[in-house]
């Protein structure tokens, strides 16, 4: 069994280890996470495994992303369980798990505003969120300065908007983005599945199928429009008690499209119970 990583806490110790690395020539990659880690999170420590010398993982759970009405609070967080999934994965050298303080001392009045890829979608539902992202993204890449960081494309939104700032302020940092991990009847791995109950837990595993379904519909030359309905319906019918959004979008920017004469994907957003699940698909 490998021991877990070393755990650092502070910016300050995240540079120094940092700057060991880079003595050696290393390629230094950053796996950046809110924890309780599943192996949907152990694929992107994989993935950036394969495009670097030194991983970085980091834990923190950004309180910028959430509303007061979300569930910041009760999200779940397992610092030293987590440690010892990467200690057993074998290929994390190193975690950054800071504080709230560390990360916004007192005092702290700066934000980022991405525009582009965050209209629309999580946009109309969390108007906050996309901005809490951001800034917690750039500070983590500032701190770790690392060549490559990878991204999971469950939040398939929330990758293009992490590219576009990355692209817009000139940041030299290969943003990566790794496939989604399903269990096995295909629901999207998520920390979120474990508020799930029995029953809505075999509710939230239509959502994937339903995505499936629609794709094909459009692949028989259905419009988008009718798609769009037919799938809302859909999900209602399976269980869900709401559906925020469900739409297809043009892959390369998430601006709306009108027919599929480009790489397009389905993006949906319900709530089984009192937990939100999201998943996308390519079309």
């Amino acid at each position: 069994m490998n021991p877990a990583p070393q755990i650092v806490t502070t910016v300050a110790e995240l540079h120094h280890r940092i700057a060991a690395y880079r003595q050696d020539d290393a390629r230094v990659g950053l796996v950046p996470t809110m924890g309780a880690l599943h192996a949907g999170h152990l694929s992107l420590v994989t993935e950036t495994q394969n495009r670097a010398d030194v991983v970085i993982v980091s834990i923190f759970v950004n309180p910028a992303q959430f509303a007061p009405h979300e569930d910041f609070e009760r999200y779940p967080r397992a610092l030293m369980a987590d440690a010892e999934k990467l200690g057993l994965d074998g290929e994390t050298d190193l975690i950054f798990a800071p504080s709230v303080g560390e990360m916004y001392p007192p005092g702290f009045s700066t934000c980022v505003e991405v525009g582009g890829p965050s209209r629309g979608l999580e946009t109309d539902i969390r108007p906050h969120f996309f901005s809490g992202v951001a800034i917690v993204v750039l500070k983590l890449l500032l701190a770790a300065m690392p060549d490559v960081a990878t991204f999971g494309e469950k939040d398939y939104q929330q990758l293009l908007v992490i590219r576009r700032m990355v692209a817009d302020l000139g940041l030299n940092i290969e943003i990566v983005g790794a496939p989604i991990i399903r269990e096995p009847d295909g629901l999207a791995m998520s920390s979120r599945n474990a508020y799930l109950s029995h029953d809505e837990r075999r509710i939230a595993g239509q959502m994937n199928v339903v995505l499936k379904g629609l794709i094909a519909e459009l692949r028989d030359g259905k419009t988008i429009t009718a798609v769009e309905e037919t799938g809302k319906r859909a999900l209602l019918q399976a269980g869900f008690s709401s559906v925020d959004y469900l739409a297809v979008r043009n892959a390369e920017d998430l601006s709306p499209l009108a027919s599929l004469d480009r790489p397009a994907r389905v993006l949906a957003a319900a709530t089984v119970g009192t937990t939100r699940l999201i998943d996308n698909m390519a079309v």
